[in-house]
């Protein structure tokens, strides 16, 4: 059995090699630093098991070219970088990591939405260069302010809960109701549009879909309170970067702008993209946009790393490596992309 990790640090190797022993997991076992993408999968070609990171684009190309394929486990609650219906029709389970970083995600969500009331980015500026003069370093309290969650997943129900814990009033949106924050936090479900034009404070707890594209768009953002605060955890192409960067440029959004996650961020975050010269001109104009907002006081741009901690991604390794035992020993993994 050939088993090949992608996207994988020093540390992740040392972990999943220690997993691997004690799942009595043996077979020609792989670890690279890269991604898998279409330009080097003729390199892991002969894998049947695959483990990948959200920055391997597991495409129809990159399927059709590993014959012996027959499970690819992300190490991500998505899995929109995966042709997840083509894996379907070849008959390769893709299997998934749900709930592993339900607290981490809606701490580090509070961690930005703190940093940007308080206004942290500018105040850790100014006091690196000797400055501690208060003036434009007024901040707000949360306390009775209006928090609009987008999403009431496992992630935007823990958002709910450190929101209710902070005394703030809760709008939610989703095609499901959880009965569980209406009742336990007094949180009210409304439309998209209500929840924007309500909201202080809008978060998105999404999964990348086509029905999610641009979810926070050019059009929709306008209806937000000109002082609102926007933040993503998500995944980038749920909100419009061409929006945000307007509307900074209109001096609205004034409470602020965190994104964890952004069109095209792997132009900028991955190494492997920065060496290359072939990057699409749409990719790097998004890439770019996302770069304008960098150096404004009201935004705080993150190296998609919400779910970065020690105990969510010693989660994220363990659950993979149960993902590919239960293969071995059940015939299918135990969580199932659909």
């Amino acid at each position: 059995m050939k088993i090949y990790f992608f996207g994988i640090e020093d540390w992740e190797k040392l972990h999943i090699e220690r997993k691997l022993r004690e799942a009595e997991i043996e077979g020609d076992i792989r670890f690279t630093k890269e991604p898998l993408s279409v330009d080097n999968v003729e390199h892991y070609k002969d894998a049947d098991i695959i483990s990948v990171f959200i920055y391997s684009k597991v495409t129809r190309e990159v399927i059709d070219k590993m014959e012996n394929l027959k499970l690819i486990v992300t190490r991500s609650a998505g899995y929109d970088h995966i042709d997840v219906s083509y894996a379907r029709e070849k008959g390769i389970y893709v299997a998934y990591i749900p709930g592993y970083g339900n607290n981490t995600v809606a701490e580090y969500t509070f961690a930005l939405i703190l940093a940007l009331s308080r206004k942290f980015k500018p105040m850790i500026d100014r006091t690196a260069r000797g400055i501690f003069s208060r003036e434009g370093l007024m901040g707000v309290d949360l306390l009775g302010k209006t928090i609009g969650i987008i999403g009431t997943g496992r992630i935007g129900c823990y958002v709910a809960r450190l929101a209710y814990g902070f005394g703030m009033k809760i709008l939610a949106y989703d095609r499901t109701k959880k009965r569980e924050i209406i009742e336990k936090y007094g949180a009210e479900y409304v439309g998209l549009e209500e929840l924007l034009m309500r909201s202080d404070i809008v978060t998105v707890h999404l999964p990348y879909t086509k029905s999610t594209h641009y979810l926070i768009n050019r059009f929709n953002i306008k209806l937000m309170k000109l002082n609102a605060m926007l933040i993503n955890t998500s995944r980038g192409a749920v909100v419009e970067i061409d929006a945000v960067v307007e509307a900074l440029k209109e001096g609205r959004l004034a409470g602020g702008v965190a994104l964890d996650t952004f069109e095209a961020e792997e132009v900028l975050i991955e190494e492997e993209f920065l060496r290359r010269d072939d990057i699409p001109a749409i990719k790097l104009k998004k890439a770019m946009e996302a770069y304008y907002v960098l150096h404004e006081d009201n935004v705080i741009v993150s190296p998609h790393l919400a779910y970065y901690t020690k105990d969510a991604s010693e989660r994220i390794l363990n659950i993979a490596v149960d993902e590919i035992k239960h293969f071995l020993t059940e015939g299918k993994p135990v969580n199932i992309a659909q």
